[in-house]
């Protein structure tokens, strides 16, 4: 199947964990950057995983209709259609539900979802993510064990975050400032909640200095090695080696070195947004400045159809987000590394 089974996306997180590489998750807002993306991972020969934010989703459902359940299964159907084509396998996932969207957007998407296991159907997504950075870490993982539960009768892997993310997302921002250092009593509290797999399968965005957004050289202080201080100290409280499967947020911009770094401290998903819309649009950039004169009717010409085509800065647009998924996937080493 094109599109992860349950035991599938299992497969593909334990195989990246075991050989220390990481799947680009790129955010879509459109049946173009969905193509653009699955595009990207095919040119890799790198499974991948495609995920989708709150606001993607209300953009993706018309920019007027707004609505982000609606949005979101549209972005999926497409998906799973098209990515039977490119011959690897892609998960699909949501993005940066903060409290306040969880009734309106992941709650009803795991309700559908479970109706869909009880019929004996694979569910839509493959995982969700619950972004609890902007409350007391308590009462994220009050929230947090409770959608563990709910993803268990869904099938799905839940995401969680433990730490806060500087920068802006959807709307959500935080500083720049300490509290974007996860500790490890932070780690022993979320084993504590979540369990280390008994209670569920998840993953974790341990936060090392993370910043979404694009910063001047400077501005963001990454400490991967954080990931390794908790996955050690953890680890050893509870006698499992290296117990959490992890997440690197707000990863635009970073070095060669520290992504290296924090896949060999257990990342196994790497997210990926600021980057992939950059490369979207610069070409389409350069499109409309090449050919002014034909995308407008300039002089009371009538300017020039195919340069004004949609899909003639489409293509261009989707081969550069392509591009720099691959550059990714390498920079990952889940290159070469597909399953089928």
């Amino acid at each position: 199947m094109p599109i992860a089974t349950p035991e599938v996306y299992a497969e593909m997180i334990d195989r990246a964990k075991a050989g220390k590489f990481a799947y680009p998750a790129v955010n879509i807002t459109s049946s173009q950057t969905v193509t653009a993306a699955i595009q990207g991972f095919a040119e890799a020969e790198s499974d991948g995983i495609i995920q989708v934010s709150v606001g993607g989703a209300e953009y993706a459902s018309g920019s007027t209709v707004k609505n982000r359940v609606s949005g979101t299964l549209a972005l999926a159907a497409y998906a799973t259609e098209v990515a039977k084509n490119y011959g690897v396998t892609i998960a699909l996932h949501t993005d940066h539900c903060v409290k306040k969207n969880l009734d309106s957007w992941v709650r009803p998407l795991l309700a559908l979802e479970a109706e869909q296991v009880k019929r004996g159907e694979n569910p839509t997504f493959q995982s969700h993510m619950f972004d609890g950075s902007d409350i007391p870490l308590d009462e994220n993982l009050v929230i947090a064990a409770e959608l563990l539960e709910l993803s268990q009768a869904a099938r799905t892997i839940l995401e969680i975050e433990v730490g806060v993310v500087g920068g802006e997302e959807d709307g959500h921002e935080a500083e720049i400032n300490e509290k974007l250092y996860t500790t490890a009593e932070d780690g022993l509290k979320t084993v504590e909640a979540l369990g280390a797999g008994e209670k569920g399968r998840y993953l974790t965005a341990l936060t090392f200095g993370n910043v979404h957004g694009v910063y001047k050289p400077g501005a963001v202080k990454l400490r991967p090695s954080i990931l390794a201080d908790i996955q050690r100290e953890v680890g050893a409280k509870i006698g499992k080696e290296s117990p959490f499967d992890l997440v690197f947020h707000g990863g635009s911009g970073s070095t060669a070195a520290e992504i290296a770094e924090a896949v060999d401290n257990g990342v196994i998903k790497m997210n990926i947004d600021t980057d992939t819309q950059y490369a979207f649009t610069r070409p389409v950039v350069g499109h409309m400045f090449t050919n002014y004169d034909g995308v407008l009717k300039i002089d009371g010409e009538v300017g020039n159809k195919k340069a004004y085509d949609p899909r003639a800065w489409g293509k261009l647009a989707e081969a550069g987000m392509a591009a720099r998924i691959v550059e990714a996937c390498q920079q990952l080493r889940s290159a070469g590394t597909r399953i089928s």
